[in-house]
């Protein structure tokens, strides 16, 4: 069982691990072990996510998803299989975490009254600058 939080557990049934030889430093060894794991989730039809935190989920990263609704990580950070599992099953943590709060709505507001009479100051002082460059006149 892969806890999110209190309130949102994924099973292990729902996780689908393939592992791969990784690329990178690594001797001999790198090319007789399948240390890369490669995590496949299906967002869409998961059952531990409530319904406003998987919508929030599939719209916020629909570019990682396939078209199936699966969401595909891999991890080659480790040179163990192990380390990298739980690579995975961090990063998807992370991922999930990230949307369960729901975004507050902003209140658009308005200046307030000092922030408007500096304005207008500010406007005045370039005013009176500008009108000091000006040759004088000469009324006749």
């Amino acid at each position: 069982m892969l806890e999110v939080n209190e309130h949102i557990q994924i099973a292990d049934s729902e996780l689908n691990f393939s592992f791969a030889r990784s690329g990178g430093p690594g001797g001999q060894n790198v090319n007789k072990v399948n240390s890369k794991a490669v995590l496949h989730w299906n967002a869409t039809e998961s059952e531990a996510l409530p319904p406003a935190v998987k919508q929030r989920f599939l719209d916020r990263y629909a570019n990682r998803l396939t078209k199936e609704g699966i969401l595909v990580l891999h991890s080659q950070r480790y040179r163990d299989q192990a380390g990298n599992i739980e690579d995975c099953r961090q990063r998807l943590i992370q991922l999930v975490l990230e949307v369960v709060k729901a975004p507050v709505k902003r209140r658009p507001t308005k200046p307030g009254k000092g922030a408007k009479q500096r304005r207008l100051q500010g406007k005045k002082e370039n005013a009176q600058k500008k009108q000091q460059r000006q040759p004088p006149r000469h009324d006749d």
